[in-house]
């Protein structure tokens, strides 16, 4: 089989964690080469893959010939630079989220790469959990009726910590919403199949020191008229996190837990009423329990590079075009403007 040549740009974080261990599955990719600032670390990251060749510079990884496609795991603060630099370069681009500092921004990274002939996607891997994968199909079958509510909340421990550049607004963009909400507004328009009509937000920073935002609340109108709130911390405890996707329509509900994250597992419980009768004013509350879907867990980092490098490779539509990470982003600024002159925002 025919293999996306790759380079990693950022290669320890999410790269090492995550992203690397899911492209060694693959079997259409191949890693190349690895780029880290720090020689003595580029040099562990090439060892401990077994790739050809380790770099110090974005610059040296895109003038590789032998380089089909970049992976850009970098602080949010490069992001736009190096994927413009790729562009020039002719590589095609997966890149972590969000993709700019800004949405204009990352509409003109987007503009250029089109405008070089280059593909880039974005790194919303979690549209690729077997159970949001579920969760969609019985969404757009009907499953549940008419949707009507929503919820998703996504969670970590991030005490203080010193150089971290997540907790830099300069750097990062922004706190929890930014880092971990905007999984949570993706995942509910893409299961949806709707996009977002209004926006009223909290921020706040409750429990710790740095500038950016521990504690998010976002409350969402969709297009199609579903009410969605979305809740992102840095400050909740990972062992009493949940992290999960709440739906519910006019002919029943779809209640997931730990259906999203870094790794694809969860349990799933459905309950498929059917269309209703009339106003029972007795609500007594029926003891019915809830179906179960069966699906099969993999990893949706091999998920994601295999869809992309399939793209690259068939020309298949991208599965995550990065025009809309530059769409959930516009949403998480209104999201702040929402916060900070305390009213609700219409897109």
């Amino acid at each position: 089989m025919k293999k996306i040549r790759w380079g990693v740009i950022g290669a320890g974080g999410i790269a090492e964690r995550r992203t690397i261990p899911g492209m060694m599955l693959c079997e259409n990719a191949e890693l190349v080469a690895v780029m880290e600032i720090d020689p003595d670390r580029a040099e562990a990251c090439r060892a401990k893959w077994g790739c050809k060749k380790a770099y110090t510079s974005e610059a040296e990884l895109l003038a590789d010939p032998e380089i089909d496609a970049v992976y850009i795991a970098s602080p949010v603060v490069f992001h736009a630079k190096q994927a413009m630099a790729a562009a020039d370069a002719g590589k095609h681009i997966l890149i972590e989220k969000p993709i700019a500092m800004s949405s204009e921004e990352g509409q003109k990274v987007v503009d250029y790469c089109e405008s070089k002939g280059v593909k880039i996607a974005a790194g919303l891997m979690m549209r690729f959990g077997a159970y949001v994968q579920a969760m969609k199909k019985a969404v757009a079958e009907g499953k549940i009726g008419k949707p009507v509510s929503a919820y998703a909340q996504f969670t970590c421990w991030y005490p203080d910590t010193p150089g971290a550049w997540r907790q830099s607004k300069k750097i990062a963009g922004g706190g929890a919403m930014m880092d971990m909400g905007v999984h949570c507004i993706d995942l509910l328009q893409y299961i949806l199949d709707d996009t977002v009509r209004d926006v009223a937000a909290f921020q706040d920073t409750i429990s710790f020191q740095y500038e950016v935002e521990d504690s998010s609340m976002v409350m969402l109108r969709m297009a199609k008229g579903c009410q969605c709130v979305v809740q992102s911390n840095f400050n909740i405890p990972d062992d009493a996190s949940l992290w999960r996707i709440e739906l519910f329509g006019d002919q029943g509900r779809l209640i997931g837990n730990g259906v999203i994250g870094q790794v694809d597992g969860g349990t799933l419980d459905a309950m498929f009423l059917g269309a209703q009768g009339g106003y029972d004013a007795q609500q007594d509350k029926k003891d019915l329990k809830g179906e179960t879907i069966y699906v099969t867990f993999g990893d949706c980092y091999e998920r994601e590079i295999t869809s992309f490098s399939n793209s690259l490779l068939t020309g298949a539509p991208l599965e995550v075009p990065a025009s809309q990470a530059v769409q959930v982003q516009r949403i998480m600024e209104a999201a702040y403007r929402s916060n900070d002159e305390r009213k609700i925002l219409s897109l």
